[in-house]
């Protein structure tokens, strides 16, 4: 694994804050910008390790849902009974990481390699912003938060596995789902977010013990700090933002960065 400098990482931590929560990929950004900016990769287990800053986020920023998750799990393992709506949450956040989990299991080797080709990755970015676009567009938006049932979840799940490829986006795919399903644009959001702490806190713990392996450097510790920082702002500006506006603002950054990126392909030959 090769080290960035400070600045390319506090880049890439940036990078990874705002677009691991805004559906334009956080994957596609990190896996792009080295080959764009002519930068030694520094490779999938420091991009993993910046999820440290954004699992940091996740917990601050929704704290009081984990304090009453981590209760209502608990009382589903002393009463082994499913008796209100926040152990309900946590079946069917435990449902909803489960395909993300085995994908990430079986195909780990081409998520290292084959799927972060840049004009896979371009590709990816211009399809789901369409996809993303047609969706929001044109389904209701009827359902909130607290009607998510368990069908739903493993769902938004399955949809979570697209994002193995760079430029789908996690937050991307899921909260299309959400969408697809008849979730309001926030609690799409929301339950996007919820679900991405599980599956976050499994690849940081098995990815950042690589990336520390000879030592905490400087790069990682920016790196982290600056995901943290800007996962936080991108997930309470994104949530307002939805309050009144619609998702075609992002299919359309993908649109063009994805353009962009084949552009960019083509002439480099």
């Amino acid at each position: 694994m090769h080290t960035p400098t400070v600045l390319q990482a506090f880049i890439l931590g940036i990078l990874q804050g705002l677009a691991e929560f805004l559906p334009i990929s956080s994957s596609a950004h990190l896996s792009l910008a080295p080959w764009v900016f002519g930068w030694e990769a520094p490779g999938l287990a420091f991009d993993v390790s910046l999820h440290l800053g954004t699992l940091i986020a996740l917990l601050w920023f929704f704290r009081a849902d984990w304090v009453a998750l981590t209760r209502a799990g608990w009382r589903i393992v002393t009463t082994r009974r499913i008796a209100d709506d926040d152990a309900r949450r946590v079946v069917q956040l435990v449902i909803a990481t489960i395909p993300g989990a085995l994908a990430g299991l079986l195909l780990k080797d081409l998520a290292e390699t084959v799927f972060r080709t840049p004009a896979l990755t371009a590709s990816a970015l211009i399809v789901m912003g369409a996809l993303l676009w047609i969706v929001d567009a044109t389904a209701s938006r009827v359902r909130a938060l607290g009607s998510v049932g368990y069908r739903d979840a493993l769902l938004i799940g399955l949809a979570q596995c697209v994002a193995l490829v760079p430029g789908v986006s996690r937050s991307g795919s899921t909260i299309t789902a959400g969408r697809a399903l008849g979730f309001d644009r926030a609690s799409a959001a929301r339950f996007s977010f919820l679900m991405s702490m599980p599956i976050t806190a499994a690849a940081a713990v098995i990815k950042v013990p690589e990336a520390v392996r000879d030592g905490i450097s400087l790069p990682l510790v920016v790196g982290i700090v600056t995901a943290a920082i800007s996962s936080a702002i991108a997930i309470s500006a994104l949530l307002k933002f939805l309050q009144r506006y619609s998702f075609a603002v992002f299919a359309l950054y993908r649109f063009v960065l994805g353009a962009a990126i084949l552009a960019l392909v083509a002439a480099r030959g």
